[in-house]
């Protein structure tokens, strides 16, 4: 198939997987999804793009959920160091600033690890074509998993990898 073919194609089987895969999972009440249905909606859409077997679901559900387990408890974190960063940005003290952005850095840092070594390990359950496919989708800008864009990048934009507030 010709380039100029291919990624409208894939553009549009990925926009409407993505479209799917936000669809509110709450109760209408504003509570944010849990951990368990961000997995649910990263894993079944990886399932649709890469078509994983129901064994690659199951350890995908478990790398997910290990990595976002991590990233809650990292956001916890990170809030907590950017209103004691904002704190000491008002009453100008250099001595905390310089701590809480120590501690932002090294939170980021984790953020990444956390995403990176899930990303490592679900492309090494993948079969050789699901990991030419899956590059393939990242060639085209869909950062499926870790970095900036999928699961918010540095400064914690969303809850999570491919999570319906974030990457996304």
């Amino acid at each position: 198939m010709k380039n100029w073919m291919f990624k409208p194609l894939v553009i549009a089987t990925l926009s409407a997987s993505f479209l799917m895969g936000q669809t509110s999972t709450s109760t209408g009440t504003g509570t944010a999804p849990t951990t368990a249905q961000i997995v649910a909606n990263l894993v079944a859409r990886l399932t649709t793009l890469l078509t994983l077997t129901t064994a690659q679901q199951t350890e995908a559900t478990t790398i997910f959920t290990t990595e976002q387990t991590a990233l809650a408890t990292i956001r916890t974190s990170m809030q907590t160091a950017q209103t004691a960063l904002q704190t000491a940005i008002t009453t100008n003290d250099a001595t905390a600033i310089s701590t809480q952005a120590t501690a932002i850095g090294t939170l980021t840092t984790q953020q990444i690890e956390a995403q990176a070594t899930a990303a490592a390990a679900f492309y090494a359950l993948l079969t050789t074509t699901q990991q030419t496919q899956f590059t393939q989708l990242n060639k085209f800008g869909f950062g499926l998993l870790g970095g900036p864009g999928f699961g918010g990048g540095p400064g914690f934009g969303g809850p999570g990898p491919g999570g319906p507030g974030g990457p996304h």
